[in-house]
């Protein structure tokens, strides 16, 4: 058999790689028509584009729940549609993602994930002022627009060509923009004038697209294999711990694997920690069962894979911590209650809200309910980058 040269074996590599979904989208191209659509709304209806038929410009932005940059446009977006409304402008916003493509800790600013009835949420929330369309099943019509990223923006004329592509503006940010691009482009169409910049760079966070949920698999798996471990800790330890030296948000549970509530919320801890740990954000746990019964314990943990925070791949030093778990060794509630929190009424399970410095911002005695630790936690940590 002729063997094949090593630039013939690299083409034939390539023709038999399997094709990722998101690898050849190209943005529309300026001059072409609107790509058509059908999809679902926060409202519950579907929605076309000629729907919007009788408008003067058409502004098609794709965005999403979970991307800071373009949390930090929502503001300036809701600005530019209230601007516009009357002057034959209309806005249609579109989530392109794939929601279950997204990784845990991808939406460490963010209080809802990508999801349609996440979305409806979301637009509440923020007060949305104009149509949020759902394509994360298909990404049919992001693919027909070439979508790269979010936020991304693509307006048309009243013949429904594409006159402008790329960004809103020049900032990441909640504000500081000094190029209004997008503005410039609805203002050049609404003046029968050429649009003076019709692409522009974009920014913000890469489609997901539906082959990116093998990452979301293998990001779990990488966390459910950290090590799990489980320590004793006396009242001098959970003091030094309640006084957070660190620039980290804590947030403190106490548990018992005798505590039906407690065992139940505990999937939820490892949740919040797996999607804020990237932020400066700690899940500190500690038991309330008798020391004797560390084993029993330390099995639960590592049955709930409980490796709370980047233990395994970093050193702490503030307080020369190796676990996030911890089994109260004091005397009892009493002795707890003062090195932690003087209110806590010493029921399990309760979790405790630690600001940098050891200010206690919020705690809730019972289970806590992920969406609103969720919105505690961004309301902390901020929803956007933070400025240089």
């Amino acid at each position: 058999m002729k063997r094949l040269a090593w630039p013939a074996l690299a083409a034939l590599a390539l023709l038999s790689a399997p094709r990722l979904p998101g690898a050849d989208v190209t943005p529309l191209a300026i001059g072409q028509p609107a790509p058509d659509f059908d999809l679902p709304g926060i409202d519950g209806k579907s929605h076309q584009l000629q729907e919007y038929a009788a408008s003067q410009v058409l502004v098609v932005l794709f965005t999403c729940n979970h991307c800071p940059t373009a949390q930090a446009a929502e503001g300036r977006v809701k600005q530019m549609v209230e601007t516009y409304r009357d002057k034959g402008v209309q806005w249609v916003a579109i989530s392109p993602n794939d929601a279950k493509a997204v990784r845990l800790d991808e939406l460490g600013y963010a209080v809802y994930g990508d999801s349609l009835e996440e979305m409806k949420l979301h637009a509440a929330d923020q007060g949305f002022n104009f149509p949020y369309l759902y394509d994360g099943d298909s990404q049919s019509v992001s693919r027909a627009f070439g979508v790269i990223a979010t936020p991304q923006v693509f307006i048309f004329d009243k013949e429904r060509k594409l006159r402008y592509q790329g960004r809103i503006d020049d900032s990441k940010y909640e504000d500081g923009a000094t190029q209004h691009d997008a503005r410039n482009a609805i203002d050049a169409l609404l003046a029968g004038q050429p649009v003076p910049v019709e692409t522009t760079r974009t920014f913000g966070c890469s489609t997901k697209w539906g082959d990116k949920r093998n990452g979301v698999a293998e990001a779990e798996a990488a966390w459910n294999a950290r090590e799990v471990t489980v320590e004793t800790i006396d009242a001098a330890g959970v003091k030094a711990l309640a006084a957070n030296p660190t620039t980290k948000l804590r947030l403190f549970n106490l548990w018992a694997t005798w505590c039906g509530p407690c065992v139940e919320e505990f999937p939820l801890l490892v949740k919040l920690s797996r999607q804020f740990e990237g932020r400066g954000f700690d899940v500190i746990t500690i038991s309330q069962d008798d020391p004797a019964q560390i084993t029993t314990v330390r099995d639960f943990l590592r049955s709930e894979h409980a490796a709370l925070g980047k233990r395994a791949e970093v050193t702490v030093k503030d307080e020369g911590r190796t676990t996030n778990n911890y089994i109260f060794s004091g005397k009892d509630a009493d002795e707890l209650a003062a090195a932690l929190d003087p209110e806590w009424d010493g029921t399990v399970p309760c979790s405790i809200l630690v600001a940098p410095g050891g200010k206690i911002v919020y705690r809730v005695s019972g289970e806590i309910e992920l969406t609103d630790m969720r919105r505690r936690i961004v309301g902390q940590l901020g929803r956007f980058y933070p400025k240089p």
